[in-house]
């Protein structure tokens, strides 16, 4: 089997291939770090200038009526569109970590379920953060965090076990940020719903790549950053969804300004907005908000689910890749074998994981620079944005990594690290 061959004859077969040209892309570089920050789209460049030069720089305040509180709804809805919501259930602002903090703590506020907080080890950490920030809130003043055999996968019986046993509100990571196990959703929020409780899904490593439609799965809440396979650029914010029987029962502990039904009344009484606006807090981002647009716009139009088609073809190709080139240096799978259960990145295990790395992200003159990122304490992600990764770009980088550890170059290279890997 000519692995080679294969990647060359699926480029030419690849019907999102052209979407490539529309980022900008570095010479003699391979980025696999999609899945922590997207590459910037050139039309984003163009809009951002435009945004500072004119908009800013001379319509100044002018701006808010003739551009930019339209752009923030007009964000909102091209979410709607990608994850199939109700316009009115679904808004793109602030952090993750802030919208999360919000809607746990209405949830807990709103009596609707048992006041127990319940996650997992695979949960992304700053989520764990924010759910103890909350314990006191809780009946038992803790959270509850479930421990699987397996850190490559979601042990799926003792999770539903959880919902019959310890009801509550649920948070779970769609993907899991180091494995890239891919949680099956609509199953999971139906055995929720019929043990009383809620799952809160935190989108960030799906969100863009994966197929998320919140009618069909019944979700009831999802949220997740933009900067990710939706390369809406670094710091650009998350979008929270929450269902209309949801929204109805709930309210946002911050009484913020924009999330006044008339915030330019300037009414000393807070009244909430209807639907989603009530989750608004303080004034839009706009200058973090406006790049999301583009992301969206890419995504929507190459059609979510040629994005996830490319992306399962990619990871099976990238699996039986590694197993053929990388095993035999003792390189270990990290993420599930089953496409149906991950998502679009790839880790892979070595003890000189860190120094594999640095090598790739250095490069020489005889080789590309490769771009993956580490995470403690020995894992390389691979990750594979579909909109401008290609399958000779993952066979470059295994054939890259293989010849790192068949002369050992890590051997010759320091274990350092910035801050940021």
């Amino acid at each position: 089997m000519d692995l080679r061959k294969i990647a060359f004859d699926n480029d030419n077969n690849d019907t999102i291939k052209s979407f490539k040209s529309r980022f900008v892309n570095n010479l003699n570089e391979i980025y696999l770090d999609g899945n922590s920050l997207g590459k910037l789209p050139k039309k984003t460049q163009d809009d951002l200038d435009i945004l500072i030069k004119k908009q800013w720089g001379n319509e100044l305040i002018s701006s808010w009526n003739n551009h930019w509180l339209e752009l923030h709804n007009e964000i909102n809805s091209k979410m709607s569109n990608l994850i199939n919501s109700n316009k009115e259930e679904v808004l793109v602002g602030e952090s993750t970590s802030v919208n999360l903090y919000k809607i746990i703590y209405a949830l807990l506020e709103s009596n609707k379920y048992e006041k127990n907080l319940v996650t997992d080890t695979m949960n992304f950490p700053s989520d764990l953060y924010i759910l103890d920030s909350l314990k006191n809130l809780t009946n038992n003043k803790l959270i509850t965090i479930l421990k699987y055999n397996s850190s490559k996968c979601c042990d799926i019986d003792l999770l539903k076990k959880s919902f019959k046993d310890n009801p509550g509100i649920y948070c779970l990571s769609l993907v899991t940020y180091k494995s890239s196990y891919l949680y099956p959703m609509k199953e999971l929020n139906e055995v929720a719903e019929n043990n009383g409780s809620i799952i809160v899904w935190d989108c960030s490593h799906a969100i863009g790549v994966t197929e998320i439609d919140v009618k069909r799965s019944e979700t009831k809440v999802a949220l997740g950053c933009t900067y990710k396979f939706l390369n809406g650029g670094p710091g650009s914010p998350s979008f929270l969804y929450v269902s209309s029987e949801i929204l109805k029962k709930i309210n946002n502990p911050i009484k913020g300004w924009f999330g006044h039904k008339n915030p330019f009344d300037f009414d000393k009484n807070y009244i909430p907005a209807e639907n989603i606006n009530k989750f608004k807090a303080g004034t839009p981002q706009i200058l973090s908000l406006l790049p999301v647009r583009n992301g969206l716009d890419l995504a929507l139009e190459a059609g979510i689910s040629n994005i996830r088609k490319k992306s399962v073809d990619l990871g099976n190709y990238l699996s039986d890749l590694i197993e053929k080139e990388l095993t035999e240096f003792d390189v270990v799978i990290a993420s599930p074998k089953d496409s149906s259960s991950r998502g679009s990145h790839i880790t892979i295990q070595h003890d000189e994981a860190w120094r594999i790395c640095k090598i790739l992200i250095e490069g020489n003159k005889n080789r590309k620079k490769i771009i993956p990122d580490f995470r403690p304490e020995n894992n390389i992600r691979l990750g594979f944005s579909p909109l401008y990764i290609s399958f000779i770009d993952l066979y470059e980088t295994v054939i890259t990594i293989k010849d790192i550890l068949k002369n050992k170059e890590y051997l010759k290279i320091d274990d350092s690290k910035p801050n940021v890997t």
